[in-house]
């Protein structure tokens, strides 16, 4: 039990420094790389015509928009 109580320890100091890190910091959360932001790209989807999959789901939903009950 001790050893549990060690090690939760231990991960909750190290939590706590994180966040004070990146409250210090004041950065936006970004992945290893940088993020897609750093490409330029506001979203996942960057594309002006949509995949099939994508347009296939995009009719879905609004023919189940039409068919809502209101």
């Amino acid at each position: 039990m001790q050893t549990f109580l060690l090690v939760l320890a231990l991960f909750l100091i190290v939590v706590v420094i994180m966040a004070v890190g990146y409250i210090v910091q004041r950065k936006t959360i970004s992945g290893s790389c940088g993020g897609i932001s750093s490409l330029g790209m506001e979203k996942a989807c960057d594309c002006d015509d949509p995949c099939d999959k994508k347009k296939a789901r995009m009719k879905k939903e609004q023919q189940w928009k039409e068919n809502q009950i209101h």
